[in-house]
């Protein structure tokens, strides 16, 4: 059986010389059909009625009418193409702009996410073990200091209390920085983790609903998620007046991941609003993973988060941070 070939394309000379072809064509068949009807005397004579108007001299002048409409049509085809071309150069140029913008995003966040990193590691070595270093030299203070001196006594209990105080606020540091719990016990852990945080400092409650989160996730996705999930606490309780927040992360073989975050607060006009440099991240987040970010709200009706990742995008490689860095 005969290959099939593809329609090609007429190059612009043979389409220029069959356009040509059908315009002589015409004027062939107009010539035989003005000799055998006639046309030219039969206007004449038709014409003449109205000499005294000069109408007589109107087929002249149609006649260069014609030709200057012609002209006419071919400059602004002329311009019109020049201008589509510079129109399809600019977008292309500003399609490069965007990408090279995302690409430096992307890069940015990564580098971000490795200072993280690096200071929560150097917050735990140097200010942890200060902390404690101070602890254990306050209750030997304490435990050599005679009954009587209570103003030592004193003094070697406020600074255990000040340096334990500066160690529990290392310890939310180094959550906000690096949560452990996505490290050592996965995203479900320290989503549950975030949410008691949040709900224990706001007041306000914080429930999480999981579905299919069996298998590990590459750290990618994970911490974009968890970023995302931070951020998005962050703005209830700033601006959302909410008295309850539901958080819902599913996971699917063939849809992916899919996360929802709803609160009951005053909610938004998305029209009016200007989104803020945290929404901005997340987006910038969503798409480094391949995800989409998708903000619903309405004045009254709360505001409502979803994100979905594909499920091909969740067969990173587990150092996708690291080269995303």
């Amino acid at each position: 059986m005969a290959e099939r070939r593809a329609p090609t394309r007429r190059p612009a000379a043979g389409r220029w010389r069959t356009d040509l072809a059908w315009v002589l064509a015409l004027a062939a068949g107009c010539f035989v059909l003005s000799v055998s009807l006639e046309l030219h005397e039969r206007m004449v004579r038709w014409l003449g009625r109205f000499e005294r108007w000069e109408l007589d001299e109107l087929p002249l002048t149609l006649t260069v009418l014609a030709f200057g409409l012609a002209w006419y049509a071919g400059r602004r085809t002329q311009e019109m193409r020049s201008e589509l071309a510079l129109r399809r150069e600019a977008e292309a140029r500003a399609a490069s702009l965007l990408a090279h913008n995302r690409e430096l995003s992307h890069h940015l966040i990564g580098v971000q996410e490795r200072e993280r990193l690096a200071l929560a590691r150097e917050l735990h070595d140097e200010l942890g073990q200060g902390c404690s270093a101070i602890r254990v030299e306050t209750a030997l203070l304490r435990r050599c200091a005679r009954a009587e001196d209570v103003s030592l006594l004193a003094a070697a209990a406020r600074a255990d209390l000040a340096a334990q105080t500066m160690y529990q606020q290392v310890r939310e540091l180094l959550r906000r920085l690096r949560p452990a719990d996505l490290d050592a016990l996965g995203l479900e852990a320290a989503l549950q983790a975030l949410c008691g945080a949040w709900s224990r400092r706001v007041g306000v409650p914080c429930l999480l609903e999981q579905q299919g989160l069996s298998q590990p996730l590459p750290d990618l996705v994970n911490i974009t998620v968890y970023r995302i999930v931070q951020e998005s606490l962050t703005n209830v309780q700033r601006h959302a007046q909410a008295r309850q927040v539901s958080l819902r992360l599913q996971l699917h073989d063939v849809d992916g991941l899919r996360l929802t975050l709803r609160d009951d607060g005053v909610g938004m006009d998305p029209q009016a609003a200007t989104p803020g440099l945290g929404l901005l991240g997340c987006t910038e987040r969503a798409a480094m993973v391949g995800g989409q970010l998708r903000i619903v709200a309405a004045p009254g009706n709360g505001v409502q988060l979803h994100l979905h990742i594909p499920a091909e995008r969740l067969a990173a490689p587990a150092n996708a941070l690291k080269d995303a860095a």
